[in-house]
């Protein structure tokens, strides 16, 4: 196998690139990447250095690996600021790393491109060794792979990467006829408790709709950009990752595939939230508000999106990291996971002691929560 590290994804042809991986998960699209890059939000100087791989054979390229060489571990959403304290502990530097995921998108999806042909089993050992070689040459402590399908998770643990395991919440569609029918599942009380909390916000006067593609004017792109920095600022004291450019360019760059839950109280832009999607899956990403209302959030960020996905036919609505408050709102626990080479063996082996110990904790938590879950069949 012949190995080229792309500096940029723009050093690959995006017909070739979205050729290997075959699918319309938006956020590996060679035009998602580029516009990271070309935005100013995932690129050298923010600390995300593209390396993406190139496997060929025979000069045919046969494999494609999304890479960064990462300064810290900012917008990962799989935290290892622990395992980068004890290296500290130790003296030693935990960055640069390596790293293979969508830049601040913690959603599971491929994250591996192969030619059809070419089998999985086959190329993960030869791919888990071209990039034991690009860590040594690069003085990378190691490599992490965030958010992949179980199948390229399994084949990489049989390679020898080491498993570890999350939390997210999914909603999944189970041939809803629309929302009613959905809460039809629910027990009385959490039925009537779901219906309460969007009356109320009916009550408020406010006018809510989804704007697909081009009906997502440049005002409003302007608007939510305003919103992400400003819920940013709030929750965590930084102006968040995503640039000015890539809001006012993401509407013309990929309008098939973005959605947008808007607010407006009277003539005046109240809040909004961002979506993406393909042909089986809703991706829930950003939301913010300039005034706080009852249920504001879960009426554009939830609901909203249930809709939307009953509406398109949509199996699966990945609404964001975290947030147990989804349980309730039919939002059923999911195990993730995430697949990591650790270069030193003495931390290699602590941290795999520590995600053996990890997964069952998380295993236990899952199955515990799931008894939270507000449907009928499982409150009987």
């Amino acid at each position: 196998m012949d190995i080229r590290v792309l500096d940029s994804i723009d050093q690959c042809d995006a017909r070739d690139w979205d050729t290997l991986f075959d699918s319309d998960y938006p956020f590996l699209q060679h035009r998602f990447l580029s516009l990271l890059e070309h935005s100013g939000s995932a690129c050298t100087q923010t600390g995300w250095h593209p390396q993406h791989l190139l496997l060929s054979q025979d000069e045919v390229t046969v494999a494609a690996l999304p890479l960064y060489r990462k300064t810290h571990s900012r917008g990962e959403y799989v935290f290892d600021w622990a395992w980068a304290e004890a290296y500290h502990g130790h003296r030693l530097d935990y960055y640069p790393k390596l790293l293979s995921a969508v830049p601040f998108t913690p959603a599971c999806g491929p994250r591996l491109g192969l030619l059809p042909g070419i089998g999985l089993s086959d190329i993960s050992p030869i791919l888990l060794t071209a990039i034991q070689q690009l860590a040594g040459q690069q003085g990378a402590t190691g490599w992490h792979l965030l958010f992949p399908q179980a199948t390229l998770s399994d084949a990489l643990q049989t390679a020898g990467g080491m498993l570890r395991s999350g939390v997210q919440y999914l909603w999944n569609n189970r041939d809803y006829r629309d929302f009613t029918d959905f809460t039809d599942t629910f027990s009385s009380r959490k039925r009537k408790n779901i219906n309460r909390e969007r009356h109320t916000l009916r009550r408020a006067g406010l006018l809510v709709e989804r704007l697909t593609g081009e009906q997502i004017s440049a005002d409003w792109w302007e608007f939510f950009f305003v919103l992400y920095h400003r819920t940013y600022l709030k929750h965590s004291g930084n102006s968040g990752y995503l640039t000015q450019a890539f809001f006012h360019q993401l509407g013309q760059t990929m309008p098939d595939q973005v959605m947008m839950v808007v607010a407006m109280e009277g003539d005046e832009k109240v809040a909004a939230a961002l979506f993406f999607h393909d042909h089986n899956n809703l991706y829930g990403r950003y939301w913010g508000c300039t005034r706080e209302y009852d249920f504001l959030h879960f009426e554009l960020c939830y609901y909203q999106g249930i809709e939307f996905a009953i509406e398109r036919g949509l199996s699966t609505f990945d609404a964001g990291a975290q947030g147990e408050h989804k349980i309730k709102r039919g939002f059923e626990p999911t195990e993730n996971c995430s697949v990591h080479w650790i270069r030193h063996p003495d931390f290699a082996y602590a941290i795999g002691r520590f995600l053996k110990e990890e997964r069952q904790y998380v295993l236990n938590y899952i199955q515990e929560a799931r008894r939270q879950l507000p449907y009928k069949s499982l409150d009987q």
